[in-house]
């Protein structure tokens, strides 16, 4: 039986920005393009050192200031250029877009509870559902993993993005993807090996630990994957095999509290 080398993507979000830091965190999506905080800064610079244990060939990013000053810190000691990707783009949150949650839920009653009951498919108002996030990413990575078939990759993406990819990688509703949490600078890691993909990895941010001020949100749940810093660098963690980016429709799952 022939079989093809194995390709890795190591799928990350962004570092902080200061709509991140701001608590409660506004909602910032396509329509805000801050640049990374100067914690970004530091957490791009702490993945990026991280990473440069892993022989990089390309690295990718969305055209968001956060995103690109990410991959851009990740790609310069791999000695590569980062290059941006279209439609992989964070969510377009529509008239949401700089609101918090409770101010939201105030002044949108209705429609926040639609969302809430079924993101998959209940668009942000005036902006997009998860689902049309993923109908549009998908692609983009599909295209990368065939470009890059038998290499290491990195690609930036974004919350919303990376949840829904993961979401549907891990065979999980939609409506489900919001449990999925993703640290900024977080780690993902995907394996494909013969046409097939499993997640290795799911939000990884030990490297983020050593910060001398680690913003508590981005640390929050650190208990979610208990991984070492060398079973991430070589692919050596609990794998989740599913077809690659599976389009079945799927059960209704439990709905994610917030």
């Amino acid at each position: 039986m022939t079989t093809s080398p194995d390709t890795t993507l190591y799928l990350l979000r962004h570092g902080a920005t200061d709509a991140n830091e701001r608590r409660p965190y506004i909602l910032q999506g396509g329509g805000i393009d801050l640049p990374l905080s100067e914690i970004g800064r530091r957490q791009a610079q702490a993945v990026a050192q991280f990473l440069s244990r892993v022989r990089v060939t390309a690295v990718y990013s969305s055209k968001l200031k956060r995103a690109c000053e990410t991959a851009q810190a990740i790609a310069r000691p791999q000695r590569v250029m980062a290059k941006t990707l279209e439609s992989i783009e964070e969510c377009h949150v529509g008239r949401w877009e700089g609101m918090d949650w409770a101010s939201i839920e105030r002044e949108y009653p209705h429609e926040y509870r639609a969302f809430m009951d079924e993101p998959a498919e209940t668009p942000y108002l005036g902006g997009e559902s998860y689902l049309d996030v993923l109908r549009r990413a998908r692609p983009a990575i599909e295209r990368v993993l065939e470009q890059h078939a038998g290499e290491t990759v990195v690609v930036v993406g974004h919350n919303v993005v990376n949840r829904a990819l993961l979401a549907d990688l891990l065979g999980l509703h939609l409506g489900r993807a919001r449990e999925l949490q993703q640290a900024n600078t977080g780690i993902n890691v995907i394996r494909r090996r013969n046409g097939a993909a499993e997640v290795l990895t799911l939000n990884a941010h030990f490297h983020l630990h050593d910060l001398e001020r680690p913003d508590a949100a981005v640390l929050e749940n650190g208990d979610w994957l208990a991984v070492q810093a060398n079973a991430v660098a070589n692919g050596e963690a609990a794998s989740v095999p599913v077809p690659v980016f599976q389009q079945a429709a799927r059960p209704r799952g439990e709905q994610p509290a917030s």
